[in-house]
C-alpha cells in the first residue's frame, strides 16, 4: 500500500495519554507516520517489531491515522458560510505537520510546536514561523486552510 498517512488530533491525544490502544509496536509505528512516509515504508521500518498491515488498518479504524490526500481540505468558495475555528484547525493541522516534517532536523522544534498545538489559536500562533521556514509558496495552502 503506497498511501501516505498522518496522525489525527485524536491520535495525538491518545499518544500523549499513553492509551493502551497505542501500546508497544503500534506506538513505534504511529510515530513514523509523518505525512512523508508511505504505509509500505513504515511497514518495512517496523517489520522487526512485527507490525503488519492489519495493525495499520486498526489505527485508521480507531481514528488515529488518516490519509493525507483524502483529508487535504478543499478550499471553499467565498460565498460559503464561515468555518469554525475547530474546522480550521482540523483542516490546517495535517498540512502544518506535513510542512514542518519536510524540514528535517532543522525544523525539529517547529514540528514539536505544531504537534503540541491543541487548538486553532495555538496553530495560528506558530503559522508565521512555518511561513518563514518553508517560504511563501509552500505556505500558501496552510494559509488558506487557517485564514481563508
Amino acid at each position: 500500500m503506497s498511501a501516505v498517512l498522518i496522525k489525527t488530533p485524536e491520535g495525538q491525544q491518545a499518544f500523549k495519554e499513553r492509551s493502551a490502544l497505542l501500546a508497544g509496536k503500534l506506538r513505534s509505528a504511529f510515530l513514523l507516520f509523518d505525512g512523508q512516509r508511505s504505509v509500505s515504508q513504515v511497514l518495512a521500518a517496523t517489520q522487526g517489531l512485527g507490525v503488519v498491515q492489519a495493525d495499520i488498518q486498526a489505527l485508521q479504524q480507531a481514528g488515529f491515522l488518516q490519509d493525507l490526500v483524502a483529508h487535504t481540505p478543499d478550499l471553499a468558495p467565498a460565498d460559503m458560510p464561515q468555518r469554525s475555528d475547530q474546522d480550521r484547525y482540523r483542516d490546517a493541522y495535517p498540512l502544518a505537520v506535513a510542512l514542518t516534517g519536510k524540514l528535517g532536523l532543522s525544523g525539529f522544534r517547529l514540528n514539536l510546536s505544531v504537534e503540541g498545538s491543541t487548538c486553532y489559536a495555538d496553530l495560528a500562533a506558530v503559522a508565521p514561523k512555518i511561513k518563514e521556514a518553508v517560504g511563501p509558496a509552500a505556505y500558501a495552502p496552510l494559509q488558506r486552510a487557517l485564514f481563508a
